[in-house]
């Protein structure tokens, strides 16, 4: 009777080396013997093709396209209520893509925060100078069309439009939400956050808003 184990085929390691390198597997599946020294390899040179993902909001980062801005002390209670939001200009040629945003400091009392789309907002309007690219490797920065502007102690809430959402947090709690660009606004557009404290009404509190969105031109 044959040997069994004359008839097994040799081991083979798994191959990261230059394919020059690589004994005849042709050889080897038939059954043919490779000497060690055919495997070892001083360097990989084969080329190495990566394939990675990139957060969308890194991609715009590098294209000098995303944006980040925060308000100033946004007060409100005492029964009054604040507000901030990103407003794209009619004449602005880009849409507004909402990425992220925070209601950030906010103390003293339990507060609400509700989300309004292309609201027309109450008070008296404050421009944010708080306002920056991301990329600073592109000289000059680039500068944003979108606006970000806040009002505080005002009363009422927000007409026309649309309230999108809601939520509730303790004093001390941030409040965020990433929208991965997903809320889309055409110039005259806006995504505002609008913040009371309905339980406490009489408390006074202070508090915070940024964003990061980026901006993309109209194609004509």
């Amino acid at each position: 009777m044959d040997n069994i184990y004359n008839m097994q085929k040799p081991w083979r390691p798994a191959y990261f080396y230059d394919n020059s390198t690589f004994p005849n597997l042709s050889e080897i599946n038939a059954g043919g013997t490779v000497s060690s020294s055919e495997f070892q390899s001083s360097a990989i040179t084969l080329p190495l093709n990566y394939s990675i993902s990139i957060p969308v909001g890194l991609a715009k980062s590098i294209e000098g396209k995303y944006f980040t801005g925060m308000t100033e002390d946004l007060e409100f209670g005492n029964a009054t209520n604040a507000w901030a939001r990103l407003y794209n200009p009619p004449d602005s040629g880009v849409n507004l893509f909402v990425n992220v945003w925070t209601a950030s400091d906010i103390t003293s009392s339990r507060y609400r925060v509700q989300i309004y789309f292309n609201s027309d907002p109450p008070g008296i309007i404050q421009e944010s100078s708080s306002v920056t690219s991301t990329n600073m490797t592109i000289q000059p920065p680039p500068e944003p069309h979108v606006k970000v502007e806040y009002a505080v102690g005002v009363r009422g809430f927000p007409s026309g439009g649309m309230r999108a959402y809601g939520r509730v947090a303790e004093a001390g709690t941030t409040i965020n939400s990433e929208e991965e660009g997903k809320f889309i606004f055409p110039p005259g557009g806006s995504f505002l956050v609008f913040l009371s404290n309905p339980e406490t009404p009489t408390i006074p509190a202070i508090g915070k808003v940024a964003f990061g969105w980026w901006e993309e031109p109209i194609s004509n």
